[in-house]
């Protein structure tokens, strides 16, 4: 989901690699997990400080999904990548190419010009051993319509339904060349979460764009966990009251808040729900 970390500092090229790997080979004997997405799958914490230059800080659901399968992770994701800038550099981008100068990912891209797509399509050839892939993208396109909106309600619901034609369009380029690559084990595309159920505007946008992500999904053989349908059940209680953020689903903010408030991110919590919604549809 959206970065809201401002990048002032720059490192060179041995402090990027750290914490980093490359992928393995496809004789290393191992069975592998492939993570693909934005700050929900790298497991992003807004504010952490030098704790970015240390991508084993960030611990998400694809960590919990991996102990749970038994499974080897390579986690490609990135900080702010939308579908566009997910399969070109020249994309529409909300913060991961920043992130990337600034900061290591978990793995080490083939270079600085690599986009994930080209990091996923090679690892799936060479790593033939891989039974999983999961991906989460497509919260960064909105969170760019909503900027150029400036919030506006009538602009974001003006601007929707071209947004979300693209996002289905990206998702079934990304889709086939995952596929194209010989791969056919599980590919599961895990939706999004409404950052407040109880807030009609944001919920219907947020089910827009999880049509738009999972239309493809059966066409190239891929399963969908239902995310969204877990989280809304967990923050369905009287206290919560649908709040995702009172539910304690996502990073709640730093310093706290009155009445409390959250980041666009899952909590711990959160994240242990996303790998067990995983896990259950793989």
């Amino acid at each position: 989901m959206k970065v809201r970390v401002v990048f002032c500092l720059s490192m060179t090229i041995a402090v990027f690699a750290l914490g980093s790997a490359w992928a393995k080979d496809a004789n290393s004997g191992s069975s592998n997990y492939l993570v693909l997405g934005d700050s929900v799958a790298f497991g992003f914490i807004e504010q952490a400080g030098y704790e970015y230059y240390y991508p084993t800080n960030f611990v998400g659901y694809a960590d919990y999904t991996s102990l749970r399968l038994s499974l080897n992770p390579a986690n490609a994701s990135c900080p702010g990548e939308t579908t566009s800038s997910f399969i070109s550099l020249s994309g529409p981008d909300n913060g991961c190419r920043a992130y990337r100068t600034h900061y290591p990912l978990h793995v080490t891209y083939q270079s600085a010009r690599s986009t994930q797509l080209a990091f996923a399509t090679n690892f799936l050839q060479r790593n033939t051993d891989t039974q999983l892939v999961t991906i989460d993208i497509g919260a960064n396109d909105l969170f760019l319509l909503e900027d150029e909106c400036n919030g506006d309600p009538t602009c974001i619901e003006d601007g929707a339904p071209q947004l979300f034609a693209t996002v289905e369009a990206n998702m079934r380029t990304i889709l086939g060349a995952l596929r194209a690559t010989g791969f056919d084990g599980v590919i599961v595309i895990a939706n999004y979460y409404s950052l407040d159920y109880s807030n009609q505007f944001v919920t219907e946008l947020t089910v827009g764009l999880n049509q738009a992500i999972t239309a493809p999904a059966s066409a190239y053989g891929a399963v969908v966990a239902d995310v969204f349908s877990a989280f809304e059940a967990a923050a369905s209680n009287s206290f919560a009251a649908g709040n995702t953020c009172v539910a304690g689903l996502l990073n709640a903010s730093n310093p706290p808040t009155s009445p409390p408030s959250c980041d666009v991110h899952p909590s711990q919590s959160g994240h242990k729900l996303i790998a067990q919604v995983i896990a259950a549809v793989y």
